[in-house]
């Protein structure tokens, strides 16, 4: 998995590639964790993701509820399969996702 974060003023644009499971997503959380102070817009940009695993989930629900109190949220170019994925464990109910 890679993982790019770009911020513009008080928005962090992550872009994800690869896998998001069990081995990568501590990764990602951790990486979250040092960003996350004042930014008021996070957007996930994962069009190159090809997989996510509930531990992948877990880490974007506990970004939802970090974002929830400071700002917003956003997830962008989910592919099919993804986007199934979100569908079947209801997280298109959660996740602002475009």
């Amino acid at each position: 998995m890679t993982i790019n974060k770009t911020r513009e003023n008080e928005t962090l644009t992550v872009t994800i590639e690869g896998r998001l499971d069990t081995t990568t997503a501590p990764q990602l959380e951790a990486e979250l964790k040092s960003s996350l102070d004042d930014i008021k817009k996070l957007v996930f940009d994962i069009k190159d993701l090809e997989y996510i695993s509930s531990a992948g989930l877990r880490v974007l629900l506990s970004a939802q509820k970090v974002m929830n109190k400071q700002g917003n949220m956003v997830v962008k170019g989910a592919n099919e399969s993804v986007m199934e994925i979100f569908e079947v464990t209801g997280f298109v109910d959660i996740l602002n996702i475009e």
